[in-house]
C-alpha cells in the first residue's frame, strides 16, 4: 500500500510543480548540484521552471545511515518546503526529515550563494521546492 501511495504522490508532485516538467525538454531545466559525493553515497539536483514559476530540489541517499547535517548548495534565499519524502510513515518508512522544510542560508557551496542542511533519511529520495524567498515575506 505504501508504495502505491508514493507513487501516486510523486505522480501529482510532478503535475502540480512546474520546476519538475516544465523543463524537461530544454537544457535549462537541469542541472547537479552535487553528483560527486561518491564517500557518502549523496546525489543531489536543481530542476528549473524556463517559466521563472519555481525551483525544486532533489536529494537522494543510497545508503543505510541518516546523515544530519547535510548542506548542499541552492541557487536562491528562502524556505524550501519538503514537498515528498520517501521515508514518510504513509509510505512504510520511519517518518526521518526536515519538519516540513528549511531556510537557506548566506553561504556559498558547490558554486551557488546559499545553502542549506538537510536531515536524509536512509534510501531516501526527498523533493523540496523553493517557496517563501525572505524571512519577510513568511
Amino acid at each position: 500500500k505504501g508504495i502505491q501511495l508514493l507513487v501516486g504522490d510523486l505522480n501529482r508532485l510532478y503535475v502540480t510543480n512546474p520546476a519538475l516538467h516544465e523543463g524537461d525538454c530544454v537544457e535549462g531545466g537541469f542541472e547537479w548540484i552535487d553528483s560527486n559525493d561518491s564517500d557518502q553515497c549523496v546525489i543531489s539536483y536543481l530542476r528549473k521552471s524556463p517559466s521563472g514559476q519555481g525551483i525544486a530540489i532533489v536529494v537522494c541517499n543510497f545508503t543505510p545511515v541518516t546523515r544530519r547535517h547535510y548542506k548542499i548548495g541552492v541557487p536562491a534565499d528562502g524556505f524550501y518546503v519538503e514537498r515528498l519524502n520517501s521515508d514518510a510513515a504513509q509510505y512504510g518508512g520511519t517518518n526521518t526529515g526536515n519538519a516540513g522544510g528549511v531556510w537557506a542560508s548566506p553561504e556559498p557551496l558547490h558554486g551557488r550563494p546559499h545553502s542549506v542542511s538537510l536531515v536524509l533519511p536512509p534510501f531516501s529520495a526527498l523533493i523540496f521546492e523553493r517557496t517563501v524567498t525572505s524571512l519577510a515575506d513568511a
